[in-house]
């Protein structure tokens, strides 16, 4: 897939997101961090592509992180793995100054965020073939059928997603909605440039280095399950033509 084919494919109905902007309060810590510790960890949004090299000061694995929520998840991650380097997509304010704060709190130097739409961020921001790992943990279900077409999870955003990994690098994904989980196993066994490392084909184990996010502990007192999914780059993405939506968070 040509850098014009995503550009055009992720282009068309920027009017179907799979998010919305929620109003969330913004704690006087928080807009302390988004004031003062943006500088040292945040990354402004620009059409201009990133050097991930640049921006960490090294060369070293990457994850990528979208919709990390309130960045406890992201924070652990990067505090328990130093060797790597975590950056994190997400559009709400509150959270990203939570993250900033959690960085600041664990003294980490890989962690990095831009807080902005997360399908313009892969589009113009991050190189092709340079992420090792990208985490999608509990993206909105958009639960009623004529809202299905909001979920972030579908063929266009799959391809721009691959294109992103390097080759082996894996896609891991979470949901605690089993209809949607039976949809994206559908939609990412059907694509020719991943394979599923399930040895059944379907659902992983929670990676150990996963802590049960807010969602998950969340659905747990609900009674809902959860399901893992974890996918390898093989191939280069096909060719794609239909409209990449927004991301949920």
């Amino acid at each position: 897939m040509s850098a014009r084919d995503l550009e055009e494919s992720a282009q068309r109905h920027r009017s179907i997101r799979s998010f919305v902007k929620r109003a969330g309060r913004t704690t006087a810590g928080q807009a302390r961090a988004l004031e003062e510790l943006w500088p040292r960890y945040g990354i402004e949004y620009s059409a201009d592509g990133l050097d991930l090299d640049v921006v960490f000061g090294r060369r070293a694995p990457r994850v990528l992180e979208i919709g990390f929520g309130n960045g406890e998840h992201l924070a652990a991650l990067a505090a328990a793995d130093p060797e790597r380097d975590y950056l994190g997509v997400e559009v709400h304010r509150p959270g990203v100054g939570h993250l900033l704060l959690l960085a600041e709190a664990n003294h980490s130097t890989n962690v990095r965020a831009i807080c902005h739409d997360a399908v313009d961020v892969l589009t113009s921001q991050i190189p092709a073939d340079s992420l090792d790992e990208l985490l999608i943990l509990f993206p909105d279900p958009w639960h009623k059928k004529r809202h299905h077409k909001r979920r972030l999870i579908q063929p266009p955003f799959i391809q721009l997603a691959v294109s992103r990994l390097k080759m082996g690098g894996v896609f891991r994904l979470a949901t605690d909605w089993q209809p949607y989980a039976e949809q994206m196993l559908e939609l990412l066994n059907a694509s020719p440039s991943l394979r599923n490392l399930s040895s059944t084909n379907d659902w992983i184990p929670r990676p150990d280095e996963r802590a049960p996010t807010r969602f998950e502990r969340r659905g747990a007192r609900l009674g809902h399950g959860v399901w893992d999914l974890a996918f390898e780059r093989i191939a280069p993405p096909e060719s794609a033509a239909a409209p990449v939506v927004s991301n949920r968070h």
